[in-house]
């Protein structure tokens, strides 16, 4: 009778065990699930809200590029996925600015969902008394309405490069039409190849 019980309780022992591991499995599939969703979701979120056209207004003290690679005029490849249809679309070089180019994190001022490294804001589009570089994990006010919520909200600096900067018209792999689309960095388009 005794080895029957103790039989039993090891039995029942390993059948808990055992569901106890299988939840916890399920739980962490479930959590790695809803973190994808999230993701998912924040992109889309994210681009939905981006402004692809604008009215070509030019922040007050940004300076013409003296030379850059794609003049005023010619045409580049979009390397770059800030938006749905961007990459592999063909640009027509509306402006080219040599200025500091910001990745930055805030929580728009309409109270969207906190946005992370929206590429791009420049210095002119940032309210600061200098015109240097700012750090990574500086905070400034944006003047730039290139996402919902974002004219006057506070950005955090993710991180800055020193480059030409090109306002760009294109049509989208999807068939969207952007006029002076703001901001595509120099490294983020290429020659097209005759």
């Amino acid at each position: 009778m005794a080895r029957k019980e103790m039989f039993g309780i090891v039995l029942l022992a390993t059948g808990l065990t055992l569901s106890a591991c299988s939840g916890d499995n399920n739980n962490q599939e479930a959590t790695h699930d809803m973190a994808k969703h999230d993701m998912e979701e924040a992109d889309t979120m994210d681009h939905s809200k981006m402004n692809h056209s604008s009215d070509g207004t030019i922040p007050s003290g940004l300076k013409e590029a003296a030379s850059p690679t794609f003049p005023v005029g010619s045409k580049a490849l979009i390397e770059t996925d800030h938006m749905d249809g961007m990459k592999g679309a063909e640009a027509t070089i509306v402006g080219a600015f040599d200025t500091t180019a910001y990745i930055v994190s805030y929580t728009p001022t309409n109270g969207g969902e906190p946005v992370t490294n929206h590429k791009w804001v420049i210095q002119e589009e940032l309210e600061v008394d200098t015109n240097e570089p700012l750090e990574p994990g500086a905070q400034a006010t944006m003047d730039a309405d290139h996402m919902e919520g974002m004219q006057g909200a506070k950005a955090t600096i993710d991180s800055a490069v020193e480059t030409t900067v090109y306002m760009v018209d294109y049509t989208s792999t999807n068939g969207e039409k952007v006029k002076n689309h703001k901001w595509v960095t120099e490294s983020e388009l290429s020659a097209i190849e005759e």
